[in-house]
C-alpha cells in the first residue's frame, strides 16, 4: 500500500489543545499498559551508550507515557539517566506530573521542533510514535540535523500501512470508549467529551488510521537513510521487533567511532 500523507487533527494549529491532550493522554495510557516498548529497550540502549552523556532527548513527546512505562527498566541498568520530554505542542500538565512521579524526567519549558533541535540538547535523540507525522522532506531533514550534531537517533512506530494496523485502528474508538474512565488524572472534560459529545473516539479513529496510512515502512526508511549527505559517517539499523500481539518498526542511527 502506498504511503499517503493526510492531515492529523493533533497536528492542525487551530486544534484545542485541552482535546490534543486527552488525546495524546490516551496513547500515553496504551503504551504504559500494553508495555508496547519493552522489546526495544536493548535498541535504546545502545543508543543511549552512543550518546556518551548519560541521557537523552525525546522529540514529539505528546503526553510522555511511552517514556514513563520504560523509564523504570532502563534505571535498573543506568541509574543515573537523565531524560528530556520536548514537543511542538508541549503538554505541560501531563509533562509536571511525570516530573514529579520520576524525578530523573525533566522538561524542556518552551516548544521544540524536531527539525531543529537546539544545541543546548546533546545525547540520543528519540521519537516515539512521531515520525510518520513528517512528510519525506521533514523526515530526512529530522535525520540530517542529526548527522550534523553528531547525535545518536532513535525512532519507533507501533502501526504500519498493514491491513491487521488498519483494522485495529478502525476498532480504536472502542478502546477509548472503555478506557476513558482509568486514565489519570481523573477528569469530567475527559469523559464529556468522550461519551456525551465525542469528540475525543472521532478524533482518535481518524488520527490512528492516518497515522497508520502514513508510517514509513523500512524500505522507505532505507531510502530516507541512503539519501542523506554524509549517511556514511552513521551506523544505521532498521527492522521490526514482535511486541506482544503487535510489533515495534524501528530505526537506529550512532555515529561511527572514530579510527585511531
Amino acid at each position: 500500500m502506498k504511503r499517503v500523507h493526510l492531515f492529523e487533527f493533533e497536528d492542525l494549529n487551530w486544534f484545542p489543545d485541552l482535546i490534543r491532550n486527552y488525546m495524546t493522554d490516551y496513547l500515553a495510557f496504551l503504551a504504559s499498559a500494553t508495555k508496547i516498548f519493552e522489546p526495544i529497550l536493548p535498541i535504546l540502549e545502545k543508543g543511549i551508550q552512543a550518546g556518551k552523556t548519560g541521557h537523552f532527548i525525546d522529540l514529539g513527546s505528546g503526553s510522555g507515557g511511552s517514556i514513563l512505562s520504560l523509564n523504570k527498566s532502563l534505571q535498573k541498568k543506568m541509574p543515573h539517566l537523565k531524560i528530556w520530554l520536548t514537543d511542538y505542542y508541549p503538554n505541560w500538565e501531563a509533562f509536571e506530573r511525570i516530573k514529579q512521579q520520576a524525578p530523573n524526567i525533566d522538561y524542556v519549558k518552551h516548544p521544540v521542533d524536531a527539525l531543529d533541535v537546539p544545541d543546548e540538547l546533546h545525547g540520543l535523540r528519540t521519537l516515539f510514535l512521531s515520525f510518520h507525522h513528517f512528510k519525506p522532506s521533514e523526515a530526512r531533514e529530522i535525520l540530517q540535523d542529526a548527522i550534523h550534531a553528531h547525535s545518536p537517533i532513535a525512532i519507533f512506530e507501533g502501526q504500519d500501512r498493514s491491513l491487521p494496523s488498519l483494522v485495529a485502528m478502525f476498532l480504536s474508538p472502542i478502546t477509548v470508549l472503555l478506557t476513558a474512565p482509568f486514565i489519570k488524572p481523573f477528569s469530567l472534560g475527559r469523559l464529556f467529551f468522550t461519551y456525551l459529545v465525542p469528540i475525543v473516539p472521532l478524533t482518535v479513529w481518524w488520527d490512528g488510521i492516518v497515522s497508520s496510512l502514513r508510517t514509513y515502512s523500512q524500505k522507505e526508511m532505507q531510502a530516507l537513510v541512503e539519501s542523506l549527505e554524509n549517511t556514511d559517517t552513521m551506523d544505521w539499523e532498521i527492522g521490526k521487533v514482535r511486541s506482544g500481539l503487535g510489533f515495534v518498526l524501528y530505526l537506529l542511527g550512532v555515529p561511527k567511532k572514530k579510527s585511531t
